[in-house]
């Protein structure tokens, strides 16, 4: 029997997206406005930066915490 490793990370990004909900508005309503035009040069690159720095700032911790 082996121990399967389990990558902590996508459990903790999952656990702390609610703490960043402001900012995966943004990028939702960004992702809409651009889906809805056929020709633009806007990209939601900053909106998502924003919402996964904000979701990793909070991961992180946790994450490395279950590794210890």
């Amino acid at each position: 029997m082996s121990d399967e490793v389990v990558d902590p990370l996508p459990a903790a990004r999952e656990e702390c997206e609610h703490h960043c909900t402001k900012l995966k508005e943004r990028l939702d309503e960004c992702n809409n406005r651009v889906s809805s035009r056929t020709k633009t040069d806007e990209n939601c690159h900053e909106e998502f930066i924003d919402f996964i720095s904000c979701v990793d700032h909070c991961a992180m911790p946790k994450a490395f915490a279950k590794l210890k």
